[in-house]
This record gives C-alpha cells, sequence and structure tokens, in this order.
C-alpha cells in the first residue's frame, strides 16, 4: 500500500483506527469511487486485528462514507452521500418536528449560494449545471427517475459558488432532505416542475443575475417545502393513533 500510515496505539484502538480512516477520505488519498485496499493489507499497514479493522470500516459504511459491495470490495461514496443515512434513521424515527427548520434553513442557505454562483461561476461550470439538467430531460424521457441529477445540480451550484463553508452546509442540511426529495420525485408532474424550476435556476446563473437566481431558487424551494410539508401531513394521518385498533383494507389502496 502506497500512503503512509501510522501504526495505532492498542489502549485508544476502537476510536483511533475509526479516526485514521476517516483521515484517509478527508485528505483525499481515498477519493470517492476508490475501491480501499483488502482488509488484509489495511490490517498490516495499521498494526491492527481484522476484527478491530472490520468494526470501523462497518461504522464507516453506516454513516454513508463506505460501500460494501459483495464479491467486488468497498468503495469510497461521494461526499453528497455522507451523513445521509443516518439522517434518514434520524427522520423516519422521529415526528418530523425538524424538519421544517432543516427545509427553512436550507432555502435561507441556498438563495445567498445561488445567488454568488451567478457572480463567480465560470463558463466551464456553468455548463456543468446545464448538463444535469439537460440528462435530467433525457431520464424523464425514457421513464427513469432524476433523483441524482437533481442533487448533482444544488452540488454544482454548490462548487461554482466557491465558498466551501456554506457549500457543505447547505450539502449537509440537502443530505437530511434527500429521503423526502425521493418521495417527492414520485408525485405525479413533479419531475418536470423541477425540470422547469431548473432551468429558470439555471437561466439566471448563465445571464449573471444574482438577483433573479435568488428569485428562482427560492420559488423552488418554496415548492419542495409545501410539497414535502404535505407528505409528512399525509404519513402521519396515515399512522394508526396509539392504542386503536388497525382499520382492515377491504379495498384497491388509492394512490397519493
Amino acid at each position: 500500500m502506497a500512503r503512509t500510515v501510522t501504526p495505532i496505539v492498542r489502549n485508544t484502538l476502537s476510536g483511533a483506527v475509526f479516526e485514521q480512516l476517516i483521515s484517509f477520505i478527508v485528505t483525499d488519498q481515498w477519493k470517492a469511487g476508490d475501491r480501499i485496499p483488502p482488509e488484509r493489507d489495511l490490517c498490516v499497514a495499521l498494526g491492527i486485528a481484522r476484527t478491530s479493522l472490520r468494526e470501523a470500516l462497518k461504522a464507516m459504511e453506516l454513516v454513508g462514507m463506505l460501500d460494501s459491495r459483495v464479491g467486488d470490495g468497498t468503495f469510497v461514496c461521494p461526499r453528497s452521500e455522507f451523513l445521509a443515512r443516518p439522517m434518514l434513521w434520524a427522520f423516519t424515527a422521529t415526528d418530523h418536528n425538524e424538519l421544517k427548520d432543516v427545509l427553512e434553513a436550507r432555502a435561507l442557505l441556498e438563495e445567498d449560494l445561488v445567488g454568488l454562483a451567478a457572480l463567480r461561476a465560470s463558463e466551464v461550470e456553468i455548463k456543468r449545471i446545464g448538463d444535469t439538467i439537460e440528462r435530467m430531460r433525457i431520464l424523464r424521457a425514457e421513464g427513469l427517475s432524476i433523483l441524482e441529477q437533481d442533487m448533482a445540480f444544488h452540488l454544482e451550484i454548490g462548487l461554482a459558488a466557491h465558498n466551501s463553508v456554506l457549500s457543505n452546509a447547505v450539502q449537509l442540511l440537502r443530505n437530511m432532505q434527500r429521503q423526502w426529495i425521493s418521495l417527492k420525485h414520485l408525485l405525479p408532474n413533479v419531475p418536470d416542475q423541477v425540470i422547469r424550476d431548473h432551468g429558470a435556476i439555471y437561466r439566471a446563473i448563465q445571464n449573471r443575475d444574482g438577483d433573479g437566481a435568488r428569485t428562482a431558487m427560492r420559488d423552488h424551494l418554496q415548492n419542495t417545502t409545501r410539497l414535502v410539508e404535505q407528505m409528512v401531513q399525509d404519513q402521519n394521518r396515515e399512522k394508526p393513533k396509539r392504542g386503536s385498533t388497525p382499520i382492515k383494507n377491504t379495498g384497491n389502496p388509492t394512490a397519493d
């Protein structure tokens, strides 16, 4: 293994393994899409037993940093997926009271982010933003999900803003909403509306219109907020009340 690693002191083993493996990702020694070295190589380099290594790798998989594929190896996930899984579990395990605050915070931050992108984006970065919309149109025409390109559109805007602190904050908030965004895309006509909204945002960025970009992003996120809050309300109404007897389904379910 060509990377420089430091053998770990055994009395801090459980936390130290996890921290050192994370450092490989944070410092870009392991990049998104890379297959990490085999377990036996990591154990030798770190001076640890395979049991300790597997515990650390499992923890990294749980927080969305690594993806273990049977028969193929373990791969580094894109940073856009970091924390998505635990945030998903957190929201599915609560009554979603925090979701409104997350939606509001994302809207405030992302309006500023797109305004910066309109002023700072290079021509190459603007083209990348536009390319995500074109891919969405192609996927939509083929009847496929546009979710990943939706996420990519916002990620490209974050990169084009050239403010890593603001971009990372928005990315975290977006990851916290990923479950609801994916459900939103299943609603009739929503993907087409998303593409139209993104087109309006893109044109404002292309025209270097910061105020127009902010307005278009605000309108887009207001649509998202309205749909997500409606889905949460619908889900809460469908939950059986505590102590009540579930109603038997006597007919075909009606689509939302």
